[in-house]
């Protein structure tokens, strides 16, 4: 075959579908079966409609919510305003993960779904990789990507550095009713070691999505307990926890999410989305990293496939082009990430960031990308 992505979320998929409307051949392993829920914000920025629409994917069928307006707050409870110049939409990924494949499947992408990678290895003499799924069966590709998220063993397999390092993050998600909230916007609310994301996304229903400490959750030992003791200590986050309606009984949880510089090629495998670097949520925009993430693969993937570009090539432009679109992003992100979670030093910067809205819509335009 000619490629072999390996994970279905947004960048693997969206990948799947712009190298299947070039006309290769594209097999994409996903370890869980459509629909399913992830921990995500569940919000992504206008700049990847025109993307969406050229791989003959548009959101709007799935009824998405559009918001236009930024709130931050502190963990004392002021709260700082912003409009989102370029604004965005907000639709759960049980939705548009489950879409996507349904496309992809229909226009002749092969989805494994329930398969496991177990290894991938290139080998040089015939320029393809072998990949081995934990059922035994092993895959040949002329290429492949992961697009696996945020960590998974084929890094410990890759021997990356950030995978041999204890992250000490995790990360919880919900979806919530809430009746009277504004759906135009998108907040997000600071609290001790951690800061969480409240938006709309499609019918009734809202993604609340938050970042904390392995030390908070060990402190306190359940997470409503920790929500009760540590979240509700900002009051906009009381008043979201004491009066929404959890439509799920159990959140999602993800542990161990590291936020450390990441490569985007290891071992001739072309890497995109969270594999490839992961955006602070109070930054938001993963999801659009990623959707921009997989044009970058498609487009330098395509050059090799036809033969215009060698495998080192094809790396050196890949990764070239990566880090000149999100290098900088990540950057800012992390420096954002370390500006919040500590009540003290959010509360002031919340409150000086009241008075200086120039500065605030210069973080959100670095935070966020161009159409494409």
């Amino acid at each position: 075959m000619d490629v072999l992505i390996i994970g279905g979320g947004l960048a693997g998929l969206a990948a799947a579908l712009d190298l299947r409307q070039r006309g290769y051949t594209v097999l994409l392993v996903e370890r869980k079966t459509y629909p399913f829920h992830k921990v995500c914000g569940e919000y992504v920025s206008k700049e990847v409609v025109p993307y969406l629409h050229r791989l003959g994917a548009p959101p709007e069928p799935l009824g998405p919510a559009a918001i236009s307006r930024l709130q931050v707050s502190a963990p004392n409870g002021t709260l700082l305003s912003a409009p989102l110049r370029l604004g965005g939409f907000g639709v759960s990924r049980y939705r548009l993960d489950h879409y996507l494949a349904e496309l992809a499947q229909a226009r002749g992408v092969v989805v494994e779904q329930g398969a496991t990678v177990t290894a991938v290895a290139y080998d040089a003499a015939t320029d393809q990789h072998h990949v081995t799924l934990a059922d035994g069966r092993t895959l040949t590709a002329r290429l492949v990507l992961g697009t696996y998220g945020k960590r998974a063993n084929l890094d410990r397999q890759l021997q990356r550095p950030f995978f041999q390092q204890r992250s000490p993050y995790l990360g919880v998600k919900y979806h919530l009713r809430l009746p009277g909230h504004t759906r135009d916007l998108i907040s997000l609310h600071n609290f001790a070691d951690g800061y969480a994301g409240f938006s709309a996304i499609e019918e009734d229903k809202l993604c609340f999505c938050y970042l904390t400490t392995r030390h908070n959750l060990k402190t306190y030992g359940t997470i409503p307990e920790l929500e009760a003791q540590v979240l509700m200590r900002n009051p906009h986050l009381r008043a979201i926890l004491t009066n929404a309606e959890q439509l799920y009984p159990q959140p999602e949880v993800i542990n161990e999410i590291s936020f450390a510089p990441k490569s985007c090629v290891e071992d001739h495998v072309l890497l995109c989305g969270d594999a490839a670097g992961l955006i602070t949520p109070l930054c938001g925009n993963g999801m659009a990293m990623a959707l921009h993430g997989a044009c970058l693969a498609a487009k330098h993937a395509h050059q090799f496939l036809q033969g215009h570009s060698s495998r080192v090539a094809l790396e050196t432009a890949y990764a070239r082009s990566w880090q000149q679109q999100f290098g900088a992003r990540l950057r800012v992100g992390r420096l954002v990430q370390r500006l919040f979670g500590q009540p003290h030093l959010s509360n002031w910067v919340v409150g000086g960031l009241r008075h200086w809205p120039g500065a605030v819509q210069a973080l959100v335009a670095r935070t966020h990308g161009q159409p494409f």
